[in-house]
């Protein structure tokens, strides 16, 4: 395959200098390999002959054979058309085109047999096909394709006449050029051990199949190896981490984890967080340097999970940080670990962009000289000025938000690597977390604490707003606190806010005899704090906000979050913002307000909210219905794949075996030096050569 990674697509036949343009910019094909690795992204059976007497206009696609009896020209201006009629003997329909008639007239002559291919729309009596693909008729045994692969194009291609017909043909005549077989990309003892057809018969089968089968062996063959190579490059980096980096040894448990347990814990500890610190507790003692990634839900306890794995660094006399995405996370976090550990001897700060000079200088001092036991901060933490004396464990709150450079300078900040523990409120499903941290040890929080009540989340329609409302008041009246939240959206940002005001005025002149206040991000930061503590002291009942409160204030009082045009919200982002409320004992709700007019897939995102709390359940749908390049929370800078055949939701199973595999193989030949594995190594550095080696960082 190599040669054809270097040989640019313009030299193909039937591409030359400016449709490689157009196919580098609108698909990233550049060279011949990127052309056969653009798979169809569904096929059509054009095996079956219909009859003109027997199809009608609920047909998804029909092939027919006959002539093209007629032209005519129809409509003036940017109406006209050139319509034909096209028969078979058996009865009458039309074709029809919008533009390039005269293309089409010399093409495509009267009285010769053709096949046409297309979807048929009934308008009354009448059935016509829009741009119909149209073929001279072959002779039965000369027809090569039953199934028909159907690539994507884009509206820019479209107009230059690159259609899915033309790829195909391109396809067609890289294969036409080939005066030997592909090279194999995969090697011999992989094959045989999965049972793969070679990569010769799998692309050819995948973009020209001659059978089902040959069309489902080749659709594995090409995910198993995309997938295969992804978990190759993950655990050869877990496993070279294993045998390289030893991590600081925490044998103690002292009095800092003992008394906070015994005097300080506000609850018993829930199953779900015992095991997970126990985890935590033996990766810490075992020697190894500890990369943990802890999922659970928000409330579900992860921050006490922090607090004691510091504490057993403590015992140990090292000091810990915690990083956050935003300050008002970062301060949050403070305030909680300060008010925890009130009645325990531990030194904390808080560092981030706002911090006064004259504090800084005091943390900077502390920091060094190991007087300042834990620090919590943002992206401060991170720049070299920060110089700790003995840093040995790291924790990485909401992982998605920090590039991947940015974390691997808190590995610099000692002479031996840290501990780290990431922990992510996002659910991850566990296939999108074998991909994307299959280097990191999962812990999961499958359990809320003990007396919290599931929220009731509610669709209501713009027009039951009065019923909505009058239940918010019976809320406040009972001692609650409201959240009302709107989208703030770039594209649209200046109407959003527009909203947002028109919502607060709305909210403050119907609740005249309560206090109101509005947080969105355009608010300095002190303008945004000072409202914040409005709501936290109680003294506000209702918060106006965007999804700057997604993850920032905590309120155990707050029993009712709404979310408006909820519809606009992707299901990871309105479960974070459903998470704000439930943390006190009372019941809480979550109303989704809409209009009317639902997409389809509006509609199951909000009927997903209402059916279920599970975090891990609604993240799968999320991924089901968005697929894994756009889910929430989860794309992250340096993500080292692009997957062009494989669906990590669909494929669940292939990426399970491509990971076992790929285990199997590296117990087998750790740096891939044995000869049959030379291939290997070559296609991963092929692969991932543009990506920098963050294999090592947590």
């Amino acid at each position: 395959m190599s040669e054809f990674s270097k040989i640019d697509i313009k030299f193909l036949a039937g591409v030359g200098p400016k449709r490689a343009e157009i196919l580098k910019k609108e698909i990233g094909v550049a060279t011949y390999e990127d052309l056969l690795y653009y798979f169809p992204y569904k096929y059509i059976d054009r095996s079956k002959i219909f009859k003109i007497n027997e199809i009608d206009g609920n047909f998804p696609y029909i092939q027919i054979e006959g002539e093209i009896i007629s032209y005519e020209e129809v409509g003036t201006g940017r109406a006209k058309r050139l319509s034909a009629t096209f028969s078979d003997g058996t009865g009458t329909i039309e074709l029809v085109w919008f533009k390039g008639a005269k293309y089409i007239k010399d093409s495509y002559r009267l009285g010769t047999k053709y096949t046409v291919f297309g979807k048929p729309t009934q308008y009354g009596s009448k059935i016509s096909i829009a741009h119909p693909e149209i073929d001279k008729v072959e002779p039965i045994t000369e027809r090569k394709h039953t199934l028909q692969g159907y690539y994507s194009t884009t509206e820019e291609m479209k107009k230059k006449f690159i259609n899915s017909k033309v790829i195909s043909k391109l396809v067609e005549s890289i294969f036409r050029s080939l005066k030997v077989p592909i090279f194999e990309t995969i090697s011999v003892d992989v094959a045989k051990e999965c049972n793969l057809v070679n990569i010769n018969d799998a692309l050819r089968n995948i973009h020209f199949p001659k059978s089902n089968d040959d069309l489902q062996r080749a659709s594995f063959r090409l995910k198993f190896e995309e997938l295969f190579y992804i978990q190759l490059n993950i655990l050869r980096y877990m496993k070279l981490r294993e045998r390289s980096l030893n991590g600081f040894k925490f044998k103690r448990i002292g009095d800092n984890v003992n008394d906070f347990y015994k005097y300080s814990l506000p609850f018993e500890l829930t199953n779900a967080q015992k095991r997970v610190i126990k985890e935590i507790r033996y990766d810490m003692g075992s020697g190894k340097q500890m990369n943990r990634l802890l999922q659970g839900d928000v409330g579900s306890g992860k921050t006490l999970v922090a607090i004691m794995s510091m504490l057993i660094a403590a015992d140990n006399d090292f000091q810990a940080c915690i990083m956050a995405p935003t300050e008002i996370l970062a301060t949050q976090h403070y305030e909680n670990i300060k008010r925890l550990l009130s009645k325990l001897n531990i030194n904390i700060a808080l560092l981030t962009g706002s911090t006064k000079k004259s504090e800084r200088d005091t943390i900077d001092k502390g920091l060094k000289d190991g007087s300042i036991n834990f620090i919590v901060g943002t992206h401060a933490l991170i720049e070299d000025n920060v110089v700790f004396k003995n840093l040995g464990l790291v924790i990485i709150d909401e992982q998605h938000r920090f590039g991947v450079v940015q974390r691997s300078k808190l590995w610099k900040k000692n002479n031996q690597p840290p501990h780290i523990l990431v922990m992510t409120a996002t659910p991850i499903p566990r296939t999108l977390a074998m991909t994307l941290y299959g280097d990191l040890d999962v812990s999961i929080i499958d359990e809320l604490p003990p007396g919290r009540k599931p929220i009731s989340t509610i669709l209501r329609f713009d027009s039951g707003a009065d019923k909505m409302y009058s239940g918010i008041r019976k809320q406040i009246e009972a001692g609650r606190q409201v959240y009302i939240v709107y989208p703030l959206i770039k594209e649209s940002e200046k109407s959003d806010l527009k909203n947002l005001e028109e919502g607060y005025n709305y909210v403050k002149n119907l609740f005249k005899e309560y206090e109101v206040c509005m947080v969105h991000g355009k608010m300095k930061s002190s303008e945004k704090e000072e409202e914040m503590q409005k709501f936290a002291s109680g003294k506000a009942k209702i918060m106006v906000a965007t999804t700057v409160i997604e993850v920032g204030v905590d309120v155990p009082n707050a029993s009712v979050m709404v979310i408006e045009n909820a519809e606009r919200f992707g299901l990871a982002q309105l479960h974070q913002l459903r998470g704000r409320v439930g943390r006190g004992a009372e019941q809480s709700y979550c109303i989704l307000k809409t209009s009317h007019k639902l997409s389809e897939n509006s509609r199951k995102r909000l009927d997903i909210m209402c059916k279920t709390n599970d975090g891990f359940e609604i993240a799968e749908a999320d991924l089901k219905l968005r697929g894994p390049g756009d889910m929430e929370g989860t794309q992250q800078s340096g993500m080292a794949f692009n997957l062009k055949i494989a669906n990590i939701t669909r494929d669940a199973q292939i990426l399970q075996l491509a990971r076992d595999c790929a285990s199997r193989v590296l117990e087998r030949d750790p740096d891939l030096s044995q000869p049959e594995h030379l291939i290997l190594k070559l296609r991963l550095d092929k692969l991932f050569k543009r990506i920098v080696n963050f294999g090592l960082v947590g």
